[in-house]
């Protein structure tokens, strides 16, 4: 499947913005003063299912990302 410029720019933008979002959103909960992401310092369940949901989009972003530059290498070859 060949994918087109605008999509291929589209997923790879799209993935650098998971990446600066997702970063940013680990950073706030590490930093957490609410009390919701650590009790007594310990780590809560908060902490853990977001930390997940971040590891899993840093994951999707970067999948995403790379299919979004391989298809623009590919056009770059035909062209």
């Amino acid at each position: 499947m060949k994918l087109s410029r605008p999509v291929s720019w589209f997923l790879l933008v799209f993935g650098v913005w998971s990446w600066i979002i997702w970063i940013t959103f680990v950073k706030n909960l590490v930093e957490d003063g609410s009390g919701l992401a650590f009790e007594d310092g310990d780590p809560t369940a908060y902490f853990w299912v977001h930390l997940l949901l971040a590891v899993v989009s840093f994951v999707l972003g970067t999948v995403v990302g790379l299919i979004g530059l391989r298809g623009l290498r590919a056009l770059r070859r035909t062209s």
